[in-house]
């Protein structure tokens, strides 16, 4: 009755879309999202304050770390 909460996934649209992360050349400050490879628009999923925040960010959406391209 209160066994464990299964792990949360999500999914995105691999065909139209392209994991990022985008950082600030003057603060620093990084946001993980997926560009729209048609229209170019970048959709913001979460911030990321932390190597832990990546790596949920990774998790979430079943990536690999040379999957998610970094854009400034």
């Amino acid at each position: 009755m209160f066994g464990r909460k299964k792990a949360e996934t999500r999914t995105y649209d691999r065909e139209h879309q392209k994991p990022v992360i985008r950082a600030s050349i003057c603060n620093g400050e990084q946001v993980a999202g997926f560009r729209d490879l048609q229209t170019g628009r970048f959709e913001e999923v979460m911030a990321l304050h932390s190597e832990a925040d990546r790596k949920e960010f990774l998790r979430l959406y079943q990536l690999e770390e040379s999957e998610v391209h970094k854009e400034y």
